[in-house]
Parts: C-alpha cells; sequence; structure tokens
C-alpha cells in the first residue's frame, strides 16, 4: 500500500503566498509519488486468459497471455520468441 504525502499541520499559514506554497510543495510531492507508482504498476506483466476454439482468433495476443483451445483440448501460453504459442500439455 502506497504511502501519500499529507499536508501539514505544524502550523497555520501567515497569508495566501504561503499557503500556495505550502500546497505547492504538497502537490509536487504528491505528482512525484503517483507518477512513481504509475511507473511501477505499468512495468508490471499483465497476463489475459482466454477460451476459444483456435488460437488464431486471437488478434494481438502479447507475452505471457494463456489460451485454453477448445477444438485441440490445450492449454497455450504466447511467447515473444518465434515460437509465439507454445502447448503447456
Amino acid at each position: 500500500m502506497a504511502t501519500y504525502p499529507r499536508l501539514p499541520v505544524f502550523s497555520p499559514p501567515r497569508n495566501v503566498s504561503e499557503l500556495f506554497d505550502i500546497v505547492f510543495r504538497w502537490s509536487n510531492e504528491l505528482s512525484r509519488e503517483l507518477d512513481t507508482r504509475d511507473v511501477k504498476e505499468e512495468s508490471r506483466p499483465s497476463t489475459n486468459i482466454y477460451t476459444v476454439t483456435t488460437v488464431t482468433e486471437i488478434g494481438r495476443p502479447r507475452a505471457g497471455d494463456v489460451a485454453y483451445s477448445t477444438s485441440s483440448s490445450i492449454f497455450r501460453g504466447y511467447t515473444t520468441t518465434a515460437a509465439g504459442w507454445v502447448d503447456f500439455n
């Protein structure tokens, strides 16, 4: 679970300019935390699981996708190598 920055509560701002500075620094820190989380989330591999008659029905498979071919009763996994779809069993 991410820990996001909180607004400081140590003392009230003396004027609008000081309040703006506090909120501006806080929003920059929050944006940095969210950007870091986005990069981490986007770099995680995702796997889709399909049930299809043949794997050719899947238009653009990605590495790690899994398909169950009902015509041949075989599970297949997609790789980025020249092999493409590889039988599991």
